[in-house]
């Protein structure tokens, strides 16, 4: 069974057939909106709206233990997740997808692990040199590929606290600490799924110069929303035929 967590833009998708909802709770509690269960293609699925269907949740308060936890108590056997994200780099344009490889973590205030406590004599470090899972995110990269669009086959993704986005001193270290995209949900996520032992993929639709820029309008939700509006059927396209590429 594959999970998918809807990231800003794509929050309830309409793409699963006999669609319903399952209300859970976990030890950490409700995830952040019912689980939707259906189908695509011959492929059972389960889709998770990040911050609320309606987009209701901030960055900091969304429960990504419950989240995963839920997928994990729901089957889930793959993770695939969407996310708008601001472009650190020349390079990386407008509507470009990125696959993300890596992650620089740059909260502050959050549940960040499901390790709370050891087991006497047991610490527990999880190793996480490639948080994201090869084979998935070669399948990102075939399904984009076959369509002709514009992307990049890895990036590192600066997740940052928010709700508030960067200022412009924050966006120009962020690039030189090596980030080339940046957002404020998907380390959190990434770290939580590999200790769950979930494989997960991510990618990210370029949306914004975040606040590097000085020739660009600085990043804002309304400017985000737009371009990912734009773009939202290549994500679900996309994500329709990788799920089915699963089975």
């Amino acid at each position: 069974m594959v999970g998918i967590i809807g990231g800003s833009g794509l929050d309830n998708p309409d793409i699963l057939k006999n669609a319903k909802d399952v209300v859970m709770t976990t030890k950490w509690g409700e995830p952040s909106s019912p689980l939707k269960t259906g189908t695509i293609g011959s492929a059972e699925v389960i889709l998770l709206a990040r911050h609320g269907r309606e987009h209701t949740i901030p960055p900091t308060q969304v429960n990504y233990r419950a989240n995963i936890a839920a997928l994990k108590e729901a089957g889930c056997t793959h993770i695939l997740a969407t996310t708008a994200v601001g472009s650190l780099r020349e390079e990386i344009h407008r509507g470009d997808f990125v696959v993300i490889d890596q992650f620089i973590d740059f909260t502050l205030q959050r549940k960040r692990s499901f390790y709370e406590a050891f087991e006497p004599n047991n610490p527990v470090h999880p190793a996480m040199p490639d948080p994201y899972d090869e084979k998935l995110r070669q399948l990102f990269i075939a399904g984009i590929k076959k369509h002709g669009w514009s992307f990049h086959e890895k990036g590192t993704v600066i997740t940052e606290e928010g709700p508030r986005f960067a200022t412009r001193a924050e966006s120009r270290m962020f690039r030189i600490w090596g980030g080339d995209i940046i957002n404020m949900s998907i380390a959190t996520e990434t770290a939580l799924a590999n200790e769950a032992g979930i494989p997960y993929a991510a990618v990210g639709m370029v949306t914004d110069y975040d606040s590097w820029r000085e020739d660009e309008e600085a990043a804002s939700w309304e400017a985000i929303s737009k371009v990912f509006a734009e773009n939202a059927s290549k994500v679900t396209t996309l994500l329709c035929e990788v799920v089915e590429t699963i089975g």
